[in-house]
């Protein structure tokens, strides 16, 4: 079964990109994969005190994946599947492209801030010739009805 790839984190875009990726998943009989990336720098302390960190980043990432799967589930009617990962952002979205094949198409959403579409969507476009599925970049400021159309 293909997969949309979507990565749940801390910023607003996010939002939009987890609909779409849900909408056009439940319209072609797909399913969604959720990654969060724990980032390196936020666990790099002493044994004990990584170990605690992490914990708490997961019990973080996994509350906040519980709001986005209950609206997948109740709205669109999809099932989604939640992935973390610990390190760079961008090395780790890549690492997930190629962990699994079913992956078929990776859904990022755009920043709306003036610098430009993000740090995973500049680093992904850089490379968008050698993913081997394509990226769909939603817009940050997209309204939900639109999405709602579009899917």
């Amino acid at each position: 079964m293909r997969k949309f790839l979507v990565v749940l984190d801390e910023t607003r875009e996010c939002l939009n990109a987890i609909r779409y990726a849900a909408l056009r998943a439940a319209a072609t009989g797909s399913s969604v994969q959720v990654l969060a990336v724990i980032p390196a720098e936020e666990i790099q302390h002493g044994m004990g005190v990584a170990e605690v960190m992490r914990a708490e980043a997961q019990e973080r990432i996994e509350a906040h994946f519980q709001v986005f799967a209950k609206w997948m589930r109740d709205k669109p009617g999809v099932e989604p599947e939640l992935v973390i990962r610990e390190g760079d952002p961008a090395t780790e979205l890549l690492a997930q492209i190629s962990a699994d094949p079913q992956i078929g198409v990776v859904v990022l959403g755009a920043s709306t801030d003036s610098a430009g579409p993000g740090p995973l969507a500049s680093r992904l476009l850089r490379d968008v010739a050698s993913l081997p599925c394509p990226l769909t970049i939603v817009p940050g400021d997209i309204s939900a009805e639109r999405l709602q159309q579009i899917t």
